[in-house]
């Protein structure tokens, strides 16, 4: 028995609690500026063979996930419910203990306490309830022969704070736990105008399935006078069953969220490919084709020829295409037309309205957390156990009618769990309303 009774006090020990919390700091001190989830050959060519040896043997490039750091975080657990467990009862015995048991000489001999005599009609008419209650104090009372004692308190609740604070970091480690074990993180590339229904996980790159399909409508970027991107955005549409669901357009730090999935714009990736659209002036009737470099398309039924048989670019990004356009028996045009840009074509008694633009793919970061509102819910309860903690006391005050000593005495004292001198001062204020009272 006094074994366990051993084991019992070391996961219960505050020693435990300092020790695991400082490892924890310092081993996500260590994750943070060795990288994560980098190849082998990145550790042996910044650290060496011999280090990067190491680390594939403590998991240091996976160290969030690894072994011993779990175990830490298993052991702090362990030590919050074990602690709470031997703990809380006491606490509990406190907040909830009947105040107004309490013998008359003890009050008489707290650190903060006053007396004062009066007359006995003037003790006998004073209104102490009414008194305290002005004050803020929920009050009860209790006779004991010809004497009576008053008891009031606030705070009570707050003993209970720092087992708030021990809940919220258990439901903070659940959250990340069914996250880990019930969610996925993953990317895809969507070309333009195509959809997927499927990601590609991060831990083993294989696909995962969404339940529903997601089409690139569009995708659009802005550029520096440099060649460097300014911003970038793509329209995305939700579909199941073939039916549109949700339409959004995303950019960096707007995502779309459906069932619980959320995709993140993430990069992109310029194509030699192009997305031409014609429009007929007269009918308004209009076609959108994916017409491969230097290719020529027809669009049969308007009995049109067309091809990009050359193209300007800076880098990978086209700044400006050469646009073939013959339609049926009539000469060809070949105009340049600048990027996302239009121009008309006109053949015969017809004419055509032409705009081109490079082709890019999407590319989406996708990621599903159901752990995430338990993790929220227990960083708002920590808020909740540290306001508790830190900025509230449990506060008693009691006050006794003795009627028993020569002169009648009316006995004033109180105490505080925390914040001493901040508990002064509100005995203070109210003894001094008590003396105005005795003055009257």
């Amino acid at each position: 028995m006094t074994q366990l009774t051993q084991i019992w006090d070391f996961f219960s020990s505050v020693k435990l609690a300092i020790f695991t919390l400082c490892a924890l700091a310092a081993t996500s001190i260590i994750g943070t500026i060795i990288p994560q989830g980098e190849s082998s050959a990145f550790y042996v060519k910044n650290f060496g063979v011999q280090t990067a040896h190491f680390f594939q043997i403590l998991d240091i490039p996976n160290m969030y996930y690894s072994w011993w750091f779990l175990g830490l975080l298993g052991l702090l657990s362990t030590n919050l419910i074990i602690c709470s467990i031997d703990r809380f009862p006491s606490a509990w015995k406190i907040a909830t203990a009947d105040n107004l048991s309490i013998p008359p000489e003890r009050i008489e001999k707290m650190s903060n306490c006053s007396k004062w005599e009066f007359a006995t009609n003037k003790l006998k008419h004073m209104n102490i309830t009414e008194l305290l209650k002005q004050n803020g104090w929920s009050i009860s009372s209790k006779k004991i022969g010809s004497n009576e004692l008053f008891f009031g308190q606030k705070g009570r609740w707050s003993r209970l704070g720092v087992y708030i604070v021990h809940l919220s970091i258990l439901l903070i480690f659940a959250g990340a736990v069914i996250g880990h074990f019930f969610g996925f993180k993953g990317s895809v590339m969507i070309p333009e105008m195509s959809s997927t229904q499927k990601v590609f996980a991060y831990k083993d790159a294989g696909s995962l399935e969404l339940g529903f399909e997601v089409r690139c409508n569009s995708f659009a970027i802005e550029f520096y006078d440099n060649g460097m991107p300014k911003e970038y955005k793509s329209s995305l549409t939700v579909l199941e069953n073939g039916m549109e669901i949700l339409t959004k357009e995303i950019e960096v730090n707007s995502p779309l969220t459906y069932k619980g999935i959320t995709f993140y714009q993430s990069s992109y990736q310029g194509y030699q490919d192009f997305l031409l659209n014609i429009t007929e002036s007269n009918s308004g009737e209009f076609k959108q084709f994916t017409l491969p470099f230097q290719k020529q398309m027809t669009w049969e039924e308007k009995n049109l020829q067309f091809g990009i048989v050359n193209a300007d670019a800076i880098g990978q990004r086209v700044v400006r295409s050469k646009v073939w356009f013959k339609s049926g028996e009539n000469p060809a045009s070949i105009k340049w037309i600048n990027d996302n840009d239009k121009t008309t074509f006109t053949s015969g008694k017809k004419e055509y309205t032409v705009s081109v633009k490079q082709m890019y793919a999407t590319g989406l970061q996708a990621a599903k957390d159901p752990g995430v509102w338990v993790v929220y819910i227990g960083c708002g309860i920590m808020l909740l156990g540290l306001y508790v903690s830190f900025f509230m006391s449990h506060q008693r005050i009691w006050l006794y009618k003795n009627n028993d000593s020569t002169v009648p005495q009316l006995w004033l004292s109180g105490s505080a769990n925390k914040n001493k001198i901040g508990f002064t001062k509100v005995f203070c204020k109210l003894k001094d309303c008590i003396e105005r009272a005795v003055q009257r």
